[in-house]
This record gives structure tokens, sequence and C-alpha cells, in this order.
């Protein structure tokens, strides 16, 4: 009788892994490629692992030091070690559940001793706890841990609504604040503004009485000159009567006025002139006094 072969042809996948068997015992790791197995020699191909990273999210829910209950979701990115695939093939049956129980277990013994603001300054040292436990544990089964992340803390919507609530009375706070400076500033830039108008307005006021001073006692001196027997008293009741005539027509003449009753006759007139001399009468005479 001729001797009989049994040859059986397989491949094993780009980034994956063949687990080899004889009689059911572990024999070698195949790598990817073609692999023949003879199977009347016990040899066969017992599974495939994959060497890609894999990702497995996990969602927690735990209590912070403040009693504020949180939900954080982590994000694990694993992948099987080439040197050590038996252990990954034959020691975890399903590592997800591990590594999730890891996560639990890390996270709820750190996070409770946190509050939620440290939590939130701090979640990267809960993620390298969580890697530093899972890289420990999982390592002996044959799988490395490459990252892990705390992708999101999301606390109760109650607790939410009232930490936009603090943000926002801080904001209108500090707004409320600034305004106050702002319009601060504009009543003292205001109040500035105001004073040097008036301040001006003294200087203007001044200068133009001055003006009308000077005017009036060279138009006296004029008129004594050119008009014999005319004495100064003369001409400075000449001026009033001209001088209070013109006021009367401008205040007729002027659209913004509505009615206006002022004492009107030649009795005031002369009322006026003695009023206005004894006025400057009596500056002459403090002038006086003070030299």
């Amino acid at each position: 009788m001729g001797n009989v072969f049994c040859v059986v042809c397989g491949c094993v996948d780009q980034a994956s892994l063949g687990v080899v068997e004889r009689w059911g015992r572990f024999e070698k790791i195949a790598e990817p490629g073609f692999h023949c197995f003879n199977p009347l020699a016990g040899q066969f191909l017992a599974g495939m692992l994959s060497t890609r990273i894999s990702s497995l999210d996990v969602r927690i829910e735990t209590k912070t030091k403040d009693n504020v209950f949180v939900q954080m979701l982590c994000s694990i990115q694993y992948r099987v070690i080439k040197q050590n695939a038996d252990d990954a093939f034959y020691e975890l049956q399903n590592p997800k559940e591990q590594i999730q129980a890891y996560v639990f277990d890390v996270v709820r013994a750190h996070v409770p001793k946190m509050t939620l603001d440290e939590l939130f300054e701090q979640k990267g040292d809960v993620a390298q706890a969580v890697l530093e436990e899972l890289e420990k544990v999982m390592g002996a089964y044959g799988y490395s841990i490459e990252h892990i992340l705390m992708v999101d803390i999301i606390p109760d919507a109650s607790v939410r609504k009232a930490m936009n609530e603090i943000n926002a009375a801080q904001r209108l706070q500090l707004a409320n604040v600034f305004k106050g400076e702002a319009e601060k500033i504009l009543q003292v830039k205001k109040a500035e503004a105001d004073a040097e108008a008036k301040y001006l307005g003294g200087v203007g006021m001044a200068r133009q009485r001055q003006a009308i001073t000077d005017g009036l006692g060279e138009n006296i001196l004029n008129f004594s000159h050119k008009v014999e027997g005319a004495s100064a008293k003369d001409v400075m009741d000449l001026i009033m009567i001209t001088q209070y005539f013109d006021t009367i027509k401008d205040l007729g003449s002027s659209s913004k006025n509505t009615t206006v009753f002022i004492p009107h006759g030649p009795g005031h007139v002369r009322d006026i002139s003695d009023q206005i001399r004894n006025g400057l009468m009596e500056a002459a005479s403090a002038n006086t006094d003070i030299e």
C-alpha cells in the first residue's frame, strides 16, 4: 500500500494572527500569509486574533465628593501583543468585559475623592490612573492598552442648569461693574466739559462787558467834544434809550418768543439808567477804597 497524505491549506489575513493547535494543544502562532496544515497529524487552525487597535467605550455613573452624580464616558484603545498572542487567545474569554470591570473599579475609587470642579480640571489624572491599572492587569493576558481618553463628563441636568445660572449671574455682575465704571467716566467727563464751558463763557462775557464799557466811554468822550453843552450824563441817557429800544426790537423779532410782559415807559428808561449809573459809581468807589 502507498503512503496517504492529507494536507489542508489556509491563509492568515494581514493584521491578524492564526493560532495553530496539534491534537488540541497549542503549537504555534501563524503569521499573516499562506500556511499548510496536516489534519492527519492533528494539526489545524484553532482561531484568529486581530492585531488592529480596538476601541471600547465605557459609560460610568459615579458620585463626586460634593455629592453630585455624574456620568463619565471613557474610551479605551487596546490591541493584542504579538509575542503574547497565545495568552490573549486562551486566558480571557471576553476581554471587553474584563476591561470594563477594571475601568468601573478605578474610576469609582478616584472620582469620589474629587469635587465636581476638580474632576473637570483633573480628568487627565483619572485617565492616567485607569491606564496604569489596566496596563498592569491586561498585560498579563496578552493585551496592550494604547490610549485612554475621558471623552465627556456629564453632570445631572439640574446641576448643569444651576452651574449655568451661576455663571450667567457672575457674568451679569461683571457686566454691571463695567457699565457702572463707564457711566462714572461719562459723568466725570461731562462735568469737566460743563465746567470748562462755563469758564470759557464767563471769560467771554467779561471780555464782552469790557468791550462795551470801553466803547461807551469812547462814545461819550467823542459826543461831549463835538456837541457843546452836552454833559456825560446826557450822553449816557441817550445811549441807554437807544439800547432800550434795540432790546425791545430784538425781543419782538425773535421767532422763539411767544408772549413777553415787560414794563414800558419813559420813567422806566430813567430807572434803568439810574441803576446802571449807581452800579458804575459803586464799582469805582470800591476800586478807590482798595487802592
